[in-house]
């Protein structure tokens, strides 16, 4: 059983991981939100899951570091500066970070890669998403995280390639491009699709998140796995059983 601390309590997602705690069996070391104490919290759990803001991540960086715990970062929105952070702390202590933690979006993106590796430039990618009204950031951290499998699988930088936010006459698409489009309206927890398109032909391949529940149960499978982990920098892809030979 482990004692897993929340940052970000009283949001949706730590209210469902507060909820998939329980249910996994685990002890909930309490939770705190802004202007709480990380470090406090860090002390009295064995892993920390952080849904806050990107403007808590460096305090609750230094936290896990003093306590010598690991951390799940599933907080989106993050910049270079927040991934530079991360990498410093992981040469102290095992982070794991993610746009998502859902472990079928963790297989997509796995077949991502896969497709973009074996089909040829000549296949343009686009990735479109779509949220509930109150989503602040676009493209959704999922979508990111599709459009950088996409750009592993070729070998490439995604910045390089990425086009977002067409709107007037734009031209056309460049050759080798990632597209990215976002929607957003409703309740909808997530809807990813990766659309490969070729000549007369076209791939899509798609994630609906029926509930925010699937990330909370994602969340904690990560939070259980990191523990005891060597200090360092991980994924989701890293708990999913390797693929057979």
């Amino acid at each position: 059983m482990a004692r897993i601390g929340i940052i970000g309590s009283e949001g949706r997602m730590g209210q469902a991981l507060a909820r998939a705690i329980a249910d996994a069996g685990h002890e909930g070391a309490g939770g705190i939100d802004r202007g709480g104490d990380p470090a406090a919290l860090a002390d009295r759990s064995d892993v920390l899951v952080d849904f806050s803001a990107p403007v808590a991540l460096e305090a609750n960086l230094h936290a896990a570091i003093g306590a010598g715990i690991p951390i799940v970062i599933g907080t989106t929105g993050l910049e270079d500066r927040h991934h530079r952070a991360i990498d410093n702390a992981a040469r102290q202590v095992a982070v794991l970070q993610t746009g998502n933690t859902s472990l079928g979006v963790t297989l997509l993106a796995r077949l991502v890669r896969e497709a973009a590796a074996s089909l040829g430039p000549e296949w343009d990618i686009e990735i479109v998403e779509m949220h509930h009204r109150m989503k602040v950031d676009a493209p959704s951290g999922t979508a990111l995280l599709l459009g950088e499998a996409a750009a592993a699988g070729r070998g490439i930088d995604l910045a390089d390639h990425r086009e977002s936010g067409r709107d007037g006459h734009t031209g056309a698409r460049q050759s080798g491009a990632i597209g990215f489009a976002a929607l957003r309206g409703g309740t909808v927890a997530g809807e990813h699709s990766v659309i490969v398109a070729g000549e007369e032909e076209r791939l899509t391949l798609s994630h609906s998140a029926e509930n925010r529940m699937i990330f909370a149960r994602g969340a904690v499978k990560a939070a259980q796995w990191l523990i005891g982990r060597d200090a360092g920098r991980y994924a989701m892809d890293d708990i999913l059983s390797p693929v057979a030979s």
